[in-house]
């Protein structure tokens, strides 16, 4: 008897093509979230689970899924998941790490450009039809070229967020809670500093720290403080690392002059005033939203259950290596 797995949402057909053969299918193919007494009731007899972001992988699922034995999710971030219970139960649990680091830099990027450069109130600009002659004062924005990036999180997204910007000449801080030797700094061409002064020295301010206890809402009023009046603010690492009823003050009051935001603090709801916002750009969660990348991510999850649930092996990539070094091994 095939291994029951429930799929929560519609993924890539490259995807389904790798499970299909080997797993029981239920999957919850709309482009909503799964509604939660749903995702209860249909885990109750599934050996598997292949989910997103926004579904809670907590106590509560966990108590409703006595069959359960890997969850694979569809991104790199895990904090939806509760690691630590998973492990006491023995579910393995999976992720889909490197294969999205080159693709959310580009995105960052996107973000960087297009708050600088004011291209989406360009855009709607031409649409609304208000273009009428070329003016030397119309929808100004600001170069990027030699100006100073701020790095919050120098992992690989960082690091690969910093490399493009020797493209544009700029230069580059950053901060981590562990500095990096110096060969390195200088392979990326950059400097530490500590988190405080990068938000004082930098132009832009790119997040791409992990969500825990000690980042979220690190950036706050306090840090909006620190910040030059000038500098533009750009997530696309987790929402709740921006506090942002109090970038919504800080954008409103010029505080900042503007920001890019690909993830939410509520997502996928926002905060009171945040749309209304002009010195803001807005996305919805793409950073990894390209074509191979979503392809790959999906991949990778579904090989991952495949290892754990069917040829019992370790998966390629483990979350709560503690479990899944035990698959397949001898009791």
């Amino acid at each position: 008897m095939k291994p029951k797995l429930l799929i929560t949402r519609a993924i890539p057909d490259e995807a389904k093509k790798l499970l299909t053969p080997h797993f029981e299918i239920d999957q919850y193919d709309k482009h909503t979230a799964i509604p939660r007494p749903l995702l209860l009731k249909k885990i109750k007899d599934k050996d598997g689970l292949l989910c997103i972001l926004t579904e809670k992988v907590n106590q509560e699922l966990l108590d409703a899924a006595p069959k359960l034995k890997a969850v694979a999710t569809y991104s790199v971030g895990f904090d939806h998941v509760d690691v630590k219970a998973c492990s006491a139960r023995g579910v393995a649990v999976v992720n889909t790490p490197g294969v999205l680091t080159e693709t959310t830099a580009d995105f960052t990027w996107a973000l960087l450009m297009a708050a600088a450069r004011r291209v989406v109130e360009g855009d709607k600009f031409m649409r609304a039809g208000k273009y009428e002659a070329w003016d030397p004062m119309m929808i100004l924005g600001v170069d990027v070229f030699g100006k100073t990036l701020g790095v919050v999180g120098f992992g690989r997204i960082g690091q690969a967020v910093a490399r493009r910007a020797a493209g544009f000449g700029m230069r580059v801080l950053y901060y981590d809670t562990q500095r990096l030797f110096p060969e390195v700094e200088k392979q990326f061409g950059a400097s530490f500093r500590d988190f405080n002064d990068l938000l004082r020295e930098s132009d832009f301010v790119s997040l791409h720290t992990v969500l825990d206890s000690t980042t979220h809402h690190l950036i706050d009023d306090r840090a909006f403080g620190f910040m030059k009046r000038s500098a533009i603010l750009i997530n696309a690492a987790r929402g709740p690392i921006v506090d942002e009823k109090a970038l919504v003050k800080a954008l409103k009051s010029g505080r900042i002059r503007g920001a890019g935001l690909d993830v939410y603090e509520f997502e996928p709801k926002m905060v009171p005033g945040l749309s209304k916002l002009p010195n803001l750009v807005l996305a919805p969660h793409l950073a990894s939203a390209s074509l191979e990348t979503r392809t790959k991510m999906g991949t990778m999850a579904a090989q991952g259950l495949v290892d754990a649930l069917v040829h019992k092996k370790k998966p390629q990539h483990p979350v709560n290596p503690e479990v899944c070094d035990k698959i397949g091994v001898a009791a």
